[in-house]
Parts: C-alpha cells; sequence; structure tokens
C-alpha cells in the first residue's frame, strides 16, 4: 500500500475529527465565523507539515496552537488599530489651518527633509520615517527586525546623518 495514501488518509480523519472544535473555539475567541475559518485552516496547515511527535496529544497541540494563532490574531489586530490611530492623530495635526507663507515654508521644509532623507541609508532613512510617524521603539524593532534597545543608538545614529548632511547644504535646515 501507498505510504502517501495512508498518511492523506490518516490527516483527513483528523481533520473531519477535529475541525468542528478547533473551528468552534476560534469562533468563540475571535467573535468572527469568517476569521475563524481562516484561522481553523491555519491551524491545519501547521499541523499538516509539522504533526505532533505524540499521537495521542494531537486535542492538547491542537488547543496550544489554535490558542496561539487566535492571540496572535489579536495582537495583530490591536497593532494594526493602534497604528491607525497614530496615523489618524498625525493627519489631525497636520491638517490645522495655517496661512499661505506658513503653509509655503512647510511644503519646502518637508522637500528639503525628503531630499535629505534619500540620501541616507535605507536602514536610517526608514528608523527616522517609523519614529516620526508615532511608533514605538517596541514597534520600530519589530519593523525592522533588531533587538529593542538597539533602537534608540540607531535612531540617534541615522539623526547625526541626517543633521550633518542638512549642515553641509547651502540655505540648510537647522534639524
Amino acid at each position: 500500500m501507498d505510504n502517501s495514501y495512508t498518511e492523506s488518509d490518516a490527516f483527513r480523519a483528523v481533520f473531519l475529527e477535529y475541525y468542528p472544535g478547533v473551528r468552534r473555539k476560534l469562533i468563540a475567541m475571535v467573535k468572527d465565523e469568517a476569521t475563524a475559518e481562516d484561522l481553523a485552516q491555519e491551524v491545519f496547515l501547521r499541523l499538516y507539515r509539522n504533526p505532533p511527535d505524540d499521537p495521542r496529544v494531537l486535542g492538547a497541540w491542537l488547543h496550544r496552537v489554535l490558542t496561539r494563532i487566535a492571540y496572535d490574531h489579536t495582537d495583530r489586530l490591536v497593532r494594526q488599530r493602534k497604528l491607525q490611530e497614530k496615523q489618524e492623530q498625525y493627519f489631525d495635526r497636520e491638517n490645522t489651518w495655517e496661512s499661505g507663507e506658513e503653509a509655503l515654508l512647510r511644503s519646502e521644509e518637508r522637500e528639503q527633509v525628503s531630499e535629505l532623507l534619500d540620501e541616507l541609508p535605507e536602514r536610517d532613512r526608514r528608523v527616522l520615517m517609523l519614529k516620526y510617524s508615532g511608533y514605538s521603539y517596541a514597534e520600530i524593532a519589530e519593523e525592522i527586525a533588531v533587538q529593542p534597545p538597539r533602537v534608540g543608538s540607531l535612531l540617534n545614529r541615522a539623526a547625526d546623518k541626517l543633521r550633518k548632511r542638512a549642515a553641509g547644504k547651502p540655505n540648510g535646515l537647522e534639524l
């Protein structure tokens, strides 16, 4: 008998037995049926790719994985909501009324800063953009894949490079 056929049948049997319970628990956790179904598929994909060594612990393994996936999903939603709120606050501040002259000066400054940023190495530019977009040090660390304690140093070095470039330009900005 073909061994892959047996494994496929075994997986199908496990799926049919456990899917309704996994789906039900995820619906209770994420409060959205469509999302729960997507997450349940992810649970079973992980099972297919990396099953537990001991089949007797399958129920507990599935519960642990579905719980982790649901928490990760919730954390992702919270981070997205916080980022959206920060962006809305930033744009609310930007949309305050200013005179034509102030608007022109601000526009010229933005253009100069943008040009200076373009001259920086990619990571320096990204870390500064994230910081001034309202990201926390922890969020920046996650975005650029470094340990959180390094973010302060990276920000300081990037800001120093930006200041040096600004000081070297005629009619340079004071940063």
